[in-house]
């Protein structure tokens, strides 16, 4: 499993713990125990979140839940509005260990696809069986990587380009090349019917994965057993606006800023590193006029 799929989950599942919760992911904790990865099980046991971490937001338990919590709320909701106004397809890109079509409340007859790589595809759907979780939509798995033909294999897999769907692009935009973003949403505008939704992140400055700031952050995940190079992971410099680019391609768009959102659940954004890389983050919906 993928380390950055693990630690979302893992953070989910902190937020899920104590007598008063911010989540409700019964899920994510076996999941993540299941990946047997050392670091993020000491997270779960409080077992890294050490006094010398009051201060560091990126691993601080109560500053990633409340991180966690505001994106995982926002995306609950858009899946939620979408099904209340009729939709039955629901397409979560890069799934991950994402367990939406286990824990949401699905009207009947919705179908939810779950779009990844094989492995990690594999993985949690054997490790859910084996929990005995059941999914609250009829499921189905597209394994394939978004770097091949996922639209044919998803249609394959049944998807009705007819009929309205709600789609979810999650924590992906920054782990994909500036022309990769805009084929991206090139080919969900073409899988989508009219009326269709979409949900996904955009971070607007460029130099919000900087150089020095993703090394300082690598050497803080390294100190605490992450072995982990943040540069890696993100493709940096200009890139699209998503509001302007859906917006260009037919889609009615509405941008809620990570400040809005803390507020909305009674959060405040706090002044650090998590502030310097997403406080500009915007969450985006969006519906294909």
């Amino acid at each position: 499993m993928g380390a950055t799929a693990t630690m979302v989950a893992a953070s989910r599942a902190v937020a899920s713990q104590g007598p008063d919760p911010l989540l409700n992911d019964p899920l994510a904790d076996p999941l993540v125990r299941a990946v047997g990865l050392d670091p993020f099980i000491r997270i779960l046991d409080d077992d890294i979140d050490l006094e010398d971490l009051k201060d560091d937001a990126l691993l601080n338990r109560r500053a990633r839940s409340e991180q966690i919590t505001v994106r995982t709320r926002f995306f609950d909701d858009f899946f939620t509005g979408a099904t209340s106004a009729g939709i039955r397809q629901a397409v979560i890109l890069a799934s991950g260990l994402d367990t939406r079509a286990y824990r949401l409340a699905w009207p009947a007859g919705t179908v939810v696809y779950e779009v990844d790589q094989p492995p990690v595809i594999a993985f949690k759907t054997n490790t859910l069986a084996g929990l005995g979780a059941a999914p609250t939509a009829e499921r189905r798995t597209v394994g394939i990587d978004l770097r091949d033909d996922w639209p044919a294999a998803l249609r394959e897999a049944g998807f009705d380009v007819t009929r309205p769907s709600a789609w979810s692009a999650e924590g992906l935009l920054p782990y994909l090349p500036p022309e990769a973003q805009d084929r991206l949403f090139d080919n969900i505008t073409a899988l989508s019917a009219p009326g269709s939704r979409l949900a996904t992140e955009h971070v607007p400055d460029p130099n919000a994965f900087s150089d020095e700031r993703m090394q300082r952050i690598s050497e803080r995940w390294r100190s605490y057993g992450f072995d982990l190079n943040a540069a890696d992971l993100f493709y940096r410099g200009e890139r699209n606006v998503v509001v302007d680019y859906l917006s260009a391609h037919n889609w009615d768009v509405t941008a809620h800023s990570a400040k809005e959102l803390y507020a909305h659940n009674g959060f405040r954004l706090p002044e650090d590193e998590i502030a310097a890389v997403f406080g500009d983050l915007s969450y985006v919906a969006a519906t294909l006029k």
